[in-house]
C-alpha cells in the first residue's frame, strides 16, 4: 500500500499541476509507516496567462444565442468582435484567463487529492467527513526558493497546513523532539534523519540487508534472500535496527522450508541458515527503535512468540509423519469431501481425471505408466495435512517430505512438488519424465474442466489462472521436446469430464465396457465414437467441450514467442499448415521460418511469391479455373523460364523430403534458393502474354510456386 500510495501521490499532484499550466523539473515520492512525502522540483512560480479564441454566432442570430454565448465567455457584447466569414458577419470573442499564483493551485490540487486518495481501505474517524487509511495527523506543504519558505494556506477538516512535522515517536529529542519546522525538502529529510526517521525506504532497505548480512557472516552463516519480506519489513519501521536471534535447539530439525514459512509469515523475520548444513538456525528481526540493553528485551520477547509458533508448526509436522508413514489414503479419502468447483467436483474426482491422463501420457513422455498414474494419486495428497492447512503456500513441498516418509521413490515423491510448475513466465519448468507428466495432466485437465463449462478468460479476466495453465502446458512440451496432438489429449480430457456430467445415463453395460475392455483413455473414447453412449454422442459432446482450445494455446504461443522476436504473422503462417497442434512441430516450423525471413533471400522470395500469387488469383477469378495441372518445359521460352522450371524441380527434391523428416531448416533453405530464379523470371517474362498456350503454361508456373512454397509455410499470412 506504501509503494502504491507514493506513485498514486506523485501522479495526482503532477497531474493536477500541469492541467493547471504549472510544469516542473521533476517529481520524487517517499513512505514512512507513519508519513506520505512528495517533493517537486522546479515549478513554475505561476501559471501562465492563457489567450482563447472563441469563434461564436453569426451577427443576425436571435439575441438569446447571442447572450447565452457571451455568458459562457464571460463578456459583454461591446467586447466581441466582428469579422467577416464566407458564411457571412460572424462575432468572435477573445478570452484571457490570467495566470494564477502557485500556491492557490497547489492548495486546489492537494485538497482534492486527499480528498479522493484511491485507498484500498481507508477509515472516517471523528466527526469529520474525510476517509484516510488511517486518522490523519498533520499536512506539512511548503513552496520554497531563494528567498525562503512560504506556507501554502490550505485547510482540511480542520487541519491546517503548515511547515512542521515530527520525528521518531520515541527516539526524537533535543530541539528535535515533538515538532520542528522546516524550510526546504532538503532541511526536512535532514532534520528527519536526526530525528531517526530514514525518509528513503530505498535506503531503508539496503541499510536492513546490510546489517543481515553482516550478522550472519560474523556467525559463519548467511541470510536466506528474499526481496518481498525486505520490502515489507522496510515499510514496517522509520528507524531499522537489526537483531539477529537464536531459534530453539528443539525446533532446528523441522524442515527448513517450515521454518522460513513459519518466521515469514507471523513474525516477518528474515531465517539465517547454515550454509554448510543448509539448516535454518537463526533468525533476523527489524526492530524500529534503538535500545539501552542493546535490543536483549525486544528479542527475548521474540524468541518466546517464535517459539510458541514453532511448536504448533513442529506438532503438525510430527501427526502430519505418523499418518505419512502409516495410511496416506486418509488424506486421500479426505479430499473427496472437499469441492474443486461445483461444476467439476470433488479433489478425490479431479486425482482419478489426472490420474488417467498420466496414463494416456506416460508412453509420450517416457514415464513409467503405473508410476505416473501413483505419482498423480499423491501429488495433491498433502492438501488433507494439517500442516498445508496452516501454511497453503507449502503444498507439493510437505507432499514430497511426506511421500517420501511414507517410503515411496524419491522420483514419485517429487512429483508433489514439480508438478504444480510452471507457475509464471521465470519460474523453473520440471524435466523428470514423472513430474513432466503429472504437471501435463494437471493442466490440461483444469483448461478443459473450465472449458467444458464455458468458464473461459475474457478480457483481462482471468479468475481461474487458465492463460497461465496453457502457458505451462507450452513450455512442458517445448522444454521436453514432446511430439504430441493436443487435439486428442483435449479430447481425451473432454471426455474424463463428459463421464461426470453424464454419469446419470451411462447403463451398467456402458460402464463395463468403459472400465473393463478398454486400457486407454482414447479407446475408451473412441469405442463407440460415431455411435451413442448412454444416450450422448461422445464425439460431438468432446469436440464441442473443446472448440476453441486449441487456438487458445495458439494465442499464448504468441505471446511466449513473442520474447524470441518472432513475429504473430510468422506463428500464423505457420499456425494455418496441417498439424498445428503440435505445438513442438510448430514452433520448429516458426523459428525456421524466422531465421530464412530474416535473410534477403527469404525476404525477396516473399514478395515473389505474393506477386505470383496475386497474378494467378487474378487470372482464376477472371478465367473462372484453377491452374494447377503443371507447366510443361518445352513451352518455355527463355532462359529465366527454363531456369525456373529446374529450379523448382530441384527445390521440390529437396524440399519433399526434408518437411517428411521435419528438417524445417533445411527445407526453408531450400525455398530461399528458389528466390535468384523467381525474380529473374519476373525480370524476364510477361506471364499475361497474348499468346494463350504460354499464358496457361506461365500461369501453371506460378501455380508450381505457390504449392512449393505454400508447402513450407502459407506465406500469403506474412505482413508487408
Amino acid at each position: 500500500m506504501q509503494t502504491r500510495a507514493g506513485e498514486d501521490l506523485k501522479k495526482r499532484i503532477t497531474d493536477g499541476l500541469v492541467e493547471s499550466g504549472l510544469t516542473y523539473a521533476g517529481a520524487a515520492a517517499f513512505t514512512t509507516p507513519r508519513r506520505l512525502t512528495l517533493t517537486v522540483q522546479g515549478l513554475l512560480a505561476e501559471s501562465p496567462t492563457v489567450r482563447e479564441e472563441r469563434k461564436g454566432p453569426k451577427v443576425v442570430a436571435p439575441d438569446k444565442a447571442i447572450e447565452g454565448f457571451l455568458r459562457g465567455a464571460g463578456l459583454t457584447r461591446d467586447q466581441l468582435e466582428e469579422r467577416e466569414t464566407p458564411k457571412g458577419a460572424v462575432y468572435f470573442a477573445s478570452i484571457e484567463k490570467p495566470g494564477r499564483p502557485a500556491a492557490d493551485i497547489i492548495a486546489e490540487v492537494l485538497e482534492a487529492t486527499i480528498r479522493n486518495f484511491p485507498w484500498p481501505k481507508s477509515m472516517r474517524w471523528g466527526s469529520g467527513s474525510l476517509r484516510w487509511v488511517r486518522p490523519l495527523h498533520s499536512i506539512l506543504c511548503i513552496l520554497s526558493d531563494e528567498a525562503g519558505a512560504q506556507v501554502v494556506p490550505m485547510e482540511i477538516d480542520g487541519i491546517n497546513a503548515g511547515d512542521s512535522t515530527e520525528g521518531h515517536r520515541f527516539m526524537a529529542q533535543g530541539d528535535l523532539a515533538g515538532r520542528f519546522s522546516v524550510s526546504s525538502f532538503e532541511d526536512y529529510e535532514a532534520k528527519l534523519k536526526r530525528a531517526h526517521v530514514v525518509l528513503s525506504p530505498a535506503e531503508r532497505a539496503d541499510h536492513i540487508w546490510a546489517d543481515a548480512q553482516n550478522m550472519a557472516f560474523a556467525a559463519g552463516l548467511e541470510v536466506v534472500d528474499d526481496k518481498g519480506l525486505l520490502g515489507e519489513v522496510a515499510g514496517l519501521v522509520e528507524w531499522p535496527v537489526v537483531l539477529m536471534g537464536e531459534i530453539g535447539a528443539e525446533f532446528l530439525d523441522l524442515p527448513p522450508e517450515v521454518l522460513q514459512t513459519s518466521m515469514k509469515e507471523h513474525q516477518k523475520f528474515f531465517s539465517v541458515k547454515n550454509p554448510k548444513t543448509g539448516r535454518i538456525e537463526r533468525f533476523i528481526t527489524v526492530a524500529n527503535r534503538e535500545t539501552t540493553d542493546n535490543g536483549a528485551t525486544i528479542l527475548a520477547g521474540n524468541q518466546k512468540v517464535l517459539s510458541a509458533r514453532l511448536a504448533d508448526a513442529k506438532f503438525f509436522w510430527e501427526n502430519d509423519l505418523r499418518v505419512a508413514k502409516s495410511d496416506m489414503s486418509a488424506w486421500t479419502d479426505a479430499l473427496k469431501n472437499v469441492t474443486f468447483h461445483n461444476k467439476l467436483g470433488t479433489q478425490a474426482e479431479r486425482i482419478d481425471r489426472i490420474a488417467a491422463l498420466a496414463r494416456e501420457l506416460a508412453p509420450i513422455t517416457g514415464a513409467n505408466p503405473d508410476h505416473a498414474e501413483k505419482a498423480a494419486r499423491l501429488a495433491k495428497a498433502d492438501l488433507s495435512s494439517e500442516m498445508v492447512y496452516e501454511f497453503p503456500e507449502l503444498q507439493g513441498l510437505m507432499g514430497r517430505y511426506y511421500i517420501e516418509a511414507a517410503g515411496e521413490d524419491a522420483a514419485v515423491a517429487a512429483v508433489a512438488q514439480e508438478h504444480y510448475s510452471p507457475l509464471g513466465p521465470s519460474d523453473d519448468v520440471p524435466t523428470a519424465p514423472l513430474s513432466v507428466t503429472v504437471a501435463l495432466a494437471d493442466k490440461l485437465d483444469t483448461l478443459t474442466g473450465f472449458w467444458a463449462i464455458d468458464e473461459k478468460p475474457t478480457g483481462s479476466k482471468d479468475p481461474f489462472a487458465l492463460r497461465r495453465a496453457a502457458l505451462g502446458v507450452i513450455r512442458l512440451i517445448l522444454g521436453s521436446n514432446f511430439a504430441l496432438s493436443l487435439q486428442q489429449l483435449a479430447l481425451d480430457a473432454a471426455f474424463l469430464h463428459l463421464l461426470k456430467f453424464r454419469e446419470a445415463e451411462l447403463t451398467k453395460a456402458d460402464i463395463h465396457n468403459l472400465y473393463s475392455v478398454a486400457d486407454s483413455v482414447t479407446s475408451k473414447r473412441n469405442l463407440k465414437l460415431e455411435g451413442k453412449l448412454g444416450g450422448f454422442t461422445v464425439l460431438a459432446e468432446t469436440t464441442r467441450m473443446t472448440e476453441g482450445l486449441v487456438s487458445f494455446f495458439h494465442d499464448r504461443l504468441k505471446v511466449f514467442l513473442r520474447d524470441e522476436g518472432i513475429r504473430h504473422d510468422i506463428i500464423d503462417a505457420c499456425i494455418a499448415m496441417e498439424g498445428n497442434d503440435d505445438l513442438t512441430l510448430l514452433v520448429k516450423r516458426a523459428r525456421a521460418l524466422n531465421e530464412v525471413l530474416a535473410t534477403e533471400d527469404g525476404e525477396n522470395l516473399v514478395q515473389g511469391f505474393k506477386r505470383a500469387n496475386n497474378i494467378l488469383t487474378q487470372a482464376e477469378e477472371k478465367d473462372g479455373v484453377e491452374y494447377s495441372y503443371g507447366a510443361d518445359p518445352k513451352f518455355a521460352e527463355t532462359d529465366s523460364e527454363k531456369a525456373l522450371f529446374a529450379a523448382l524441380d530441384a527445390g521440390q527434391a529437396k524440399i519433399a523430403p526434408a518437411l517428411k523428416a521435419e528438417d524445417f531448416p533445411a527445407a526453408m533453405a531450400a525455398m530461399a534458393e528458389l528466390r535468384g530464379p523467381v525474380d529473374a523470371f519476373f525480370e524476364d517474362v510477361q506471364v499475361n502474354t497474348d499468346n494463350d498456350v504460354l499464358r496457361r503454361n506461365r500461369l501453371n508456373l506460378l501455380s508450381q510456386i505457390r504449392a512449393i512454397c505454400s508447402s513450407v509455410a502459407d506465406l500469403t499470412r506474412i505482413e508487408g
